[in-house]
């Protein structure tokens, strides 16, 4: 069944070639097709949670804000290396992901909506309060990323920017497919079509909600410190409600539970 379910469709790989051959077609444009495979990104690591998991949340943007200020402000500290402050982002917004999830696991429906819906409004009022540390409504700035692997700086045109959003957000959809094509991923389907008879199969439901929040929370936050690393700045808006509703609408558009849906 997994053989099955985890090969390659016509749909994928047709988005994939489509979107390495826009940054050869489209050679002006290439700053704006990296930050359409960010958003693409964001948009899957909410498919992971409300497309497959069954987990609603209005919330996600506090992820990609969490992962888009821990990349800023580590390059403002001087820590540069692009690489490495993805990784650093994605951890920050798991554990922040981990650390909601505690509560959001014990929740279902309306309440669960709203503490997430909450929790984003809270990040977005603190980010614009603090304006010390994160610029407020100026947003941050004086961001300055060291080339990728001490060879690739990145440029105005956007060449080294696009190349590196393309192969990080790849990557990161090889390892989404991976989930969703586990034991794991079918425990998440199983708990989004019916969440009462789960448990009564043997599978901790609590755990499955955690880790899948987890997981989402990191995907969203290495898709936050990509934008912040190629537009060398971070805005206000990346913790924006309008974030997470736009995310909602694409997945709804594109297909939930279908993962490429999200990046079409």
């Amino acid at each position: 069944v997994f053989a099955f379910t985890s090969r390659w469709r016509w749909e994928e790989i047709a988005f994939w070639i489509i979107a390495a051959i826009s940054i050869v077609v489209f050679p002006t444009h290439l700053v704006l097709i990296a930050q359409v495979l960010i958003t693409g990104l964001f948009v899957l690591s909410f498919d992971l949670l409300v497309g497959y998991a069954g987990i609603p949340s209005l919330g996600h943007a506090a992820f990609f804000g969490i992962g888009a200020y821990t990349a800023g402000l580590l390059a403002r500290t001087g820590w540069t290396e692009p690489i490495s402050g993805l990784i650093v982002a994605a951890i920050i917004a798991g554990i922040a992901g981990l650390a909601l999830s505690v509560v959001v696991s014990r929740l279902t429906g309306i309440g669960l909506i709203m503490i997430t819906l909450g929790v984003g409004l809270l990040l977005y009022e603190a980010a614009h309060s603090a304006r010390g540390i994160t610029g407020g409504d100026d947003g941050l700035s004086g961001i300055n990323i060291a080339p990728i692997f001490g060879h690739f700086p990145f440029d105005f045109i956007g060449h080294t920017a696009v190349i590196y959003t393309f192969v990080v957000v790849f990557l990161l959809y090889l390892v989404a497919r991976r989930i969703v094509n586990s034991p794991f991923g079918l425990e998440l389907k199983g708990v989004r079509e019916n969440v009462r008879r789960v448990p009564a199969i043997g599978i901790p439901l609590r755990k499955r909600y955690m880790v899948a929040f987890t997981v989402s929370a990191a995907f969203a936050g290495v898709a936050g410190a990509l934008l912040a690393q190629i537009t060398q700045t971070v805005a206000l808006s990346s913790l924006s409600f309008d974030r997470s509703a736009s995310a909602l609408i694409m997945v709804m558009i594109g297909g939930m539970g279908t993962l490429i849906g999200a990046l079409v």
